[in-house]
């Protein structure tokens, strides 16, 4: 989970990557954050400041059409055509780094 912008950034530098490269991803209204769906046991190595990573068992996660929590929405839904089925997490941190970047600039410029 990270702050919708920066998620959204992210999400951006992806999908420019040219290859799947960024899995189903969650918005979550109330809260204005982003989730991304990364591989079982990413979050015992996790450590991207400003984010967070749930842990769970891994095993067979069936994602519905419809969001799985009430206030939150598909930004890439499952099984998106042009998305992977999780993203991985090396890329994942390169881009929320990059978006980062990004916005520390935009910010300071205004």
């Amino acid at each position: 989970m990270v702050p919708a912008r920066q998620g959204l950034e992210a999400v951006d530098i992806l999908r420019r990557g040219g290859e799947p490269a960024v899995g189903p991803v969650i918005h979550d209204a109330p809260c204005d954050t982003l989730g991304f769906l990364v591989p079982p046991g990413t979050a015992e190595g996790w450590d991207v400041p400003g984010s967070a990573c749930t842990e769970t068992d891994g095993r067979g996660i069936k994602l519905p059409s419809d969001p799985p929590v009430v206030g939150t929405g598909w930004l890439l839904p499952p099984g998106a055509a042009s998305g992977a089925p999780v993203t991985d997490p090396a890329r994942l941190r390169r881009a929320l780094d990059e978006a980062a970047r990004t916005i520390e600039a935009a910010d300071s410029r205004s």
